[in-house]
């Protein structure tokens, strides 16, 4: 019985080489000489650090980083969850945006009750942080994931292990 399984992993190569691109872009620029404008990346706990002056400066990261991101890996700007800015040291603000990795179960109760209630005949599990879907015949699956692709737009989902 043909399956395939919904996934969304974080291409962490890609993140990697969008804020790099991004931090060498704060460093040239003009109006960031002399200030604490930065973007670091913490790969193990999966976070990105955004540094600045002023919450202005933060928006103004925000603007150079997440173009370069969606370059990088398209939809990867709708995977950040987004944190309250925090005061540092003196007048000086950072911000963390997490990177949510893998579908939560929410998500996934979401997907498969789409796909049950689509009325195609396939059948959707939750296994882990993937959703495997299950059906008779390959253009059943085709017309899932063109149903699912259209229905879920605010998280990035990839399509893969497709079994005959």
């Amino acid at each position: 019985m043909p399956s395939f399984d919904i996934t969304s992993e974080a291409d962490m190569v890609a993140l990697k080489n969008a804020i790099d691109v991004a931090d060498r872009q704060i460093t040239n620029r003009y109006d960031f000489k002399g200030t604490s404008a930065k973007v670091e990346l913490n790969e193990k706990e999966k976070l990105i650090t955004l540094y600045g002056d002023s919450d202005f400066q933060l928006d103004q990261i925000k603007d150079i980083l997440m173009p370069a991101l969606e370059k990088k890996e398209p939809d990867s700007s709708k995977r950040l969850d987004h944190q309250d800015v925090q005061k540092i040291s003196g007048n000086k603000v950072k911000q963390l945006l997490k990177i949510r990795d893998g579908i939560d179960s929410d998500l996934a109760k979401r997907i498969v009750k789409l796909v049950k209630d689509s009325g195609l005949k396939v059948q959707a599990s939750i296994q882990g942080d993937t959703v495997r879907v299950n059906g008779a015949k390959r253009d059943l699956l085709q017309d899932t994931i063109a149903f699912v692709k259209k229905s879920v737009t605010d998280f990035p989902l990839k399509f893969g292990n497709f079994r005959d």
